[in-house]
């Protein structure tokens, strides 16, 4: 097989000829291409006319004669289809537990049934049939449900986050976890394309499947089970303890999510070794998806190969922060993202079609152990201080303070709407959001935004600012050997974006298959699992 780059194609070219440029490409007649899949899909809007750029995998007829003629462009492609290891052993007493069921737990939780371990899963959350009502009534106005919100219950807070599956890791596995998604029901084209996502609507029915093919392998799923402690041993894992019962187990795969506040103190209270880390803290920026589209596709927005244009930016501010957005949801919405009483917490969201009248996107800037202390649960209690006060200014009553970019540039509280209506479900209370930070963060958005403005004109101008965004990754990092990814408690491993180590859906995905695979590796299934 070989794999081909850079085979360009007009926008309004139609697909039926991307089989022509490959075989330009390679310098092959026609008939010689025997067939091809594409690889991967981007959107070139730097140049005028509009074209997609194609990596392509193809079959040729004489591979040797096009690879004598061939450029840098086109290389051999070799890929070894992912396998489970082989059985440690070690044989366990019992069977293993992975504590949550989002994205690190779900594919650990996977692996392991399909390699004969029968899996436990403990989840403290809902279903996700229970869970999507209990979110959709705190939308509506109702009481926050902490056993199922937006952070917690099954498929984890990817669920209700447009199911973006941009990574730029370079681990194969990521590819396989994509296999793996439209196997259970996602959209063939994510595949292929460079920013894919699945959307919220159809990723709940994915989540569905691989819970379904978990139980038919002979796992089993707790719902609204959470694991209140750890049954320690010599330093070694030798049970859990969930909703008052003892569960007996010597290997288990700690996905927790990057929310479970109480849990992370639970594991410091076991001396489990973790430590403070660096995350971000920042706002939502909303703006209509026609000001997007027109400033990065021009007269090719509303273009039907196109869709809802997306964006993404960095930059520095003077006081050496990093300021950058972040899960941009093109045509979506701002979602009440709470998971306890008395907190606003913000993310973004976006269903398959991206139809919605605003594009929003984390604006966020890094804060570090010197901005909250170095105690490893000094970072939770920075998110905990914000989202309360952000729970103050917006009424103490669900609402979420806003501010409209140039109020916010221009030092004065928003007093009016404008022209671009917020999506908050639950409703904004319209301040000065300059109190909820710290001067230098507060500085470094403002700069962050006149910054961003340079490459779409309008951003600092017609945007509103929604706060707070504070979990865009976990304030803690479990302390785990490189080796046997067990951390200092042996027989447990901690996983995912909760963790420390994945920081989005398809690498909390890989990170449970590697821990998946290490427990495998290290014992084999209890017989009497």
């Amino acid at each position: 097989m070989l794999r081909v780059s850079q085979v360009n194609q007009s926008i309004d070219e139609p697909m039926e000829r991307l089989h022509q440029r490959i075989c330009k490409k390679l310098r092959i007649r026609e008939r010689d291409l025997i067939r091809f899949s594409i690889y991967r899909e981007s959107v070139d809007a730097r140049h005028r006319p509009i074209r997609f750029s194609y990596v392509v995998d193809c079959e040729v007829a004489d591979e040797q004669q096009v690879l004598r003629h061939a450029g840098t462009d086109v290389t051999v492609v070799r890929e070894r289809p992912f396998v489970l290891p082989a059985a440690g052993s070690e044989r366990l007493s019992h069977r293993p537990v992975v504590v949550g069921f989002g994205p690190g737990g779900m594919f650990a939780a996977l692996m392991l049934a399909r390699a004969g371990y029968r899996p436990l899963v403990l989840e403290r959350g809902q279903c996700l049939e229970q869970r999507v009502q209990s979110v959709q009534r705190y939308w509506q106005g109702g009481a926050l449900d902490p056993r199922g919100n937006v952070q917690f219950g099954e498929g984890g807070a990817g669920t209700f986050s447009d199911g973006k599956l941009t990574t730029r890791s370079k681990d194969p596995r990521c590819h396989q976890v994509l296999r793996e998604l439209v196997h259970f029901g996602a959209p063939k084209e994510i595949l292929y394309q460079a920013h894919p996502h699945i959307g919220t609507d159809i990723l709940v029915d994915v989540v569905r499947a691989l819970r379904e093919e978990v139980i038919a392998l002979g796992g089993e799923i707790r719902f609204v089970s959470q694991v209140e402690d750890l049954i320690v041993e010599g330093g070694a894992l030798r049970g859990v303890v969930v909703n008052g019962a003892r569960i007996d187990c010597e290997k288990a795969i700690l996905a927790i999510g990057h929310s479970a506040r109480d849990t992370f103190s639970l594991l410091y209270e076991h001396q489990l070794q973790m430590q403070a880390k660096a995350f971000a803290v920042g706002v939502r920026v909303e703006h209509a998806q026609r000001l997007i589209d027109e400033q990065l596709y021009g007269e090719y927005a509303g273009h039907p190969r196109l869709g809802a244009a997306s964006y993404r930016m960095t930059c520095r501010a003077d006081n050496g922060r990093g300021v950058y957005t972040f899960c941009m949801c093109p045509g979506g919405v701002v979602v009440p993202s709470a998971s306890a009483p008395g907190e606003v917490v913000v993310n973004g969201m976006s269903e398959h079609a991206r139809d919605k009248a605003n594009a929003n996107s984390a604006l966020l800037v890094q804060v570090t152990p010197q901005d909250f202390g170095t105690h490893p649960l000094d970072g939770i209690r920075y998110q905990q201080q914000l989202e309360h006060k952000a729970f103050l200014m917006g009424g103490a009553n669900g609402c979420a303070p806003a501010q409209y970019t140039r109020d916010f540039l221009g030092g004065r509280p928003s007093a009016s709407f404008q022209e671009v209506m917020p999506s908050y479900a639950r409703g904004v209370v319209l301040c000065d959001l300059h109190p909820l930070f710290d001067a230098p963060i507060t500085l470094a958005l403002e700069q962050g935004i006149r910054h961003f403005d340079r490459q779409i004109h309008g951003f600092a101008d017609t945007g509103i600012l929604t706060g707070v965004e504070s979990r865009s990754s976990s304030p803690v990092r479990l302390v785990r050997d490189p080796q046997t990814l067990m951390g200092s408690i042996r027989g447990l491993y901690p996983c995912g974006e909760g963790a420390g180590y994945a920081g989005g859906i398809v690498t909390s995905a890989v990170d449970g298959i590697r821990c998946a695979c290490a427990l495998i590796e290290s014992s084999a299934p209890a017989e009497n699992a």
